[in-house]
């Protein structure tokens, strides 16, 4: 974590007093709500009349770009993660209050200094996997050595907050999981439902016997259906339709050839240059240039087994290589090993961490020349590793480096220890300051190549990009509404392209990738507004406001998709039902419809499944219906077309079930469902979301 790599940088006493601050803090307030309040007066948002300050949420947004950035997060991710956890920290919060929660200093002190300690990472001994508690306790003892309170601020929000949330959420969540019960009798219908089976006969008529062009289905029956069932249409948060077409700005044939021509132009002097390093720096490249060796097996680049024989100076190329045109030119050949150990000693001029000075290049000189004399005169290297070195990684290891690839370490680290022959020993300069290094062991050797890449990507020419800006502008311009939006796109050969379901804090736009000024362009205009065009990837964007879905229950048009196969299955079942299905018997059913009688003799209560159909729940409760054991039941409308079925037998599995088995079962059901509650106490909180006027 670089956030905690940064102060551990400057002093294990340091982190000891940071921490010790945040829990005295914490200890004095005892019972004070966490998360200061900003005196910022721009609202991000409520949750239950709660504000969350946009200036805190930076806060808090910036501490994660830097925990996570690193490791590929983006911004926009960051934003939409945090926000949740916002909401749900502040409805647990609220909940805990109501309750009369806290986690006191002891409980703290044991969770800090436990087995389960989220300061296990900063006390644990490398060699032992030990956790040094008492080097924990020992860090609270010497509170007055830090007055940093940016520091202190940032420990806290990284260790002391989340050890008390955390801790609150388990005291939470164990009263719901012990306040769960199993009666006696919930267990006997599960016991008799899991161990129920039935046996049946049944003629079937598949919907897909009738055509879907054949069944019609209105806009008023949509309607009906969503009033009927308006709690399965129901929309937390407002959506948006966009109709748009694209103008591509991508790179032409004419820019393609262009950039060819280009590296063409410098593929001569590339050749009889004796300083590739400099003349890639003059001319360009976006590959930039890796002044030291690297076996086949580690190269990635495209087309690497054309140039691999390539005689010293020579250059391969142009080739394509994704979007740019490369040159590629072998600089050296050298019979090195794919992997080294080595040991060494740091006199560390620059904290790599934060640029600050350690001490000056001339009295690291002397220093380190001090140490050579001194193993040259026999010494112990380790002893004097472990006093002077500056590489917290290795001293406590005998500065000691085990087997290493190709490339890990810095250029001229690297080179002594790939380029000299094991027994070695030698002063190296690098940017972390001075190295005396001893190389210990080397492995498998095979030629290694330094390799020269000049590389020009493909961009679209000013001519490109200004001729489709022109083209989408001249649109825009002409394009006033629905009607005349749809014409022009007609008259111009564009395709209409729809935007379905945006949401006011989407980042992107399905078939458009990443989009945010879209969006937020979208939800700033309303309907039948026309976009400026704007830059999406490699395309220019002219949208119009197609359609503004509320909040509440979906209009038609949202719910025809979701309700519409429902709707015409309903109309099949009844022309089945009404025109092809007759007789008394199961075989004049079958034969009437053109299919044959079918027997299942495993159905399960427990599971509304029929083998080879799918879920079919309203077949499976009448299979248990003993009224129609011997008897042809009534056409039953399923989910794949109709059936007509005849009880043949009910009974049960032989064996009963683990009653203790069952009753753990459903009670760890029950307990799990305390987890869930998160969720339902964050979809019943009245939340105000204002983002999309920020972000």
């Amino acid at each position: 974590m670089s956030v905690i790599q940064s102060i551990r940088d400057k002093g294990a006493w340091i982190i000891f007093g940071i921490i010790a601050l945040a829990l005295i803090a914490f200890i004095l307030q005892d019972g004070v709500r966490r998360g200061g309040r900003s005196t910022d007066n721009t609202t991000l948002g409520k949750v239950n009349g709660e504000k969350i300050e946009r200036l805190a949420f930076e806060e808090k947004l910036t501490l994660q770009e830097r925990m996570y950035g690193s490791q590929g997060a983006q911004r926009e991710q960051l934003i939409g993660s945090l926000w949740n956890q916002e909401v749900e920290r502040i409805v647990m919060q609220q909940e805990f209050d109501k309750l009369g929660l806290q986690v006191t200093s002891n409980e703290l002190s044991e969770i800090l200094f436990g087995e389960n300690s989220p300061l296990r990472q900063e006390f644990t001994d490398p060699k032992t996997g030990v956790f040094r508690v008492n080097d924990a306790k020992q860090a609270f003892a010497q509170i007055k050595k830090s007055k940093n309170a940016e520091q202190v601020k940032m420990i806290n929000s990284v260790y002391i907050e989340p050890t008390i949330e955390q801790a609150l959420r388990n005291k939470y969540q164990g009263i719901l999981q012990q306040a769960a019960y199993i009666p006696k009798w919930l267990i006997e219908k599960q016991k008799a439902d899991n161990n129920a089976i039935s046996s049946i006969s049944y003629a079937f008529a598949p919907y897909a016997s009738i055509s879907d062009s054949t069944v019609k289905v209105s806009d008023d029956e949509i309607s009906a259906y969503v009033n009927k069932h308006s709690n399965q249409f129901k929309k937390e948060e407002e959506t948006r339709t966009i109709t748009y077409v694209g103008f591509n700005s991508a790179p032409s044939q004419t820019d393609s050839l262009t950039v060819l021509n280009q590296v063409k132009s410098y593929k001569n002097d590339f050749a009889v240059t004796n300083d590739a390093k400099g003349y890639l720096a003059k001319v360009g490249t976006d590959l930039p240039f890796y002044d030291s060796y690297f076996s086949k097996a580690k190269m990635q680049q495209a087309n690497k087994d054309s140039f691999m024989n390539l005689a010293t100076g020579s250059v391969y190329g142009p080739y394509l290589d994704g979007s740019s045109f490369v040159l590629a030119k072998m600089v050296g050949v050298k019979n090195w090993p794919d992997s080294v150990t080595v040991r060494h000693i740091l006199i560390g001029t620059v904290n790599p961490q934060n640029g600050q000075v350690l001490r000056a290049d001339t009295t690291a000189r002397k220093l380190i020349d001090s140490i050579e004399s001194a193993v040259k005169a026999g010494a112990d290297f380790a002893t004097l590793c472990a006093k002077y070195s500056d590489d917290q990684g290795s001293k406590d290891k005998a500065g000691v480096y085990p087997y290493f690839p190709q490339g890990q370490m810095v250029i001229p680290f690297n080179d002594y220890a790939f380029d000299h022959s094991v027994g070695t020993k030698g002063v190296v300069k690098t940017d972390f300051g001075y190295h005396y290094m001893e190389i210990l062991g080397q492995k498998n050797f095979a030629p290694a190549y330094k390799i020269g890449y000049l590389s020009k990507p493909i961009v679209a020419s000013n001519e490109t990009v200004s001729a489709a800006n022109t083209a989408a502008a001249q649109f825009a311009a002409s394009a006033k509404n629905k009607k005349s939006f749809d014409e022009n796109a007609i008259k111009v050969s564009k395709q209409l392209m729809i935007g379905n379901d945006i949401k006011a804090n989407d980042n992107q736009i399905v078939g458009l990738g990443a989009s945010r000024q879209l969006v937020r362009w979208t939800y700033e205009h309303t309907l039948g507004d026309v976009s400026d065009p704007q830059e999406v990837g490699d395309k220019y964007i002219v949208a119009i406001v197609s359609a503004v879905n509320k909040a509440g229950t979906m209009s038609v048009a949202e719910a025809r998709p979701l309700c519409e196969n429902i709707l015409r299955n309903e109309k099949k079942a009844k022309v089945l039902i009404d025109t092809k299905i007759k007789g008394s018997t199961l075989e004049a059913i079958a034969a009437s419809v053109g299919t044959s009688v079918q027997r299942n003799d495993s159905l399960s209560f427990a599971a509304p499944f029929i083998p080879n159909m799918g879920s079919e729940p309203k077949v499976i409760g009448a299979a248990f219906n003993k009224a129609l054991q011997g008897k042809i039941s009534e056409p039953i409308a399923g989910s794949g077309g109709v059936y007509a079925i005849r009880v043949e037998n009910n009974s049960a599995k032989i064996g009963a079930a683990d009653e203790t088995a069952l009753k753990q079962a459903l009670l760890q059901s029950a307990r799990m469902a305390a987890f869930k509650g998160i969720d339902a106490l964050k979809k019943t909180a009245s939340v105000t979301d204002n983002r999309s006027k920020f972000y």
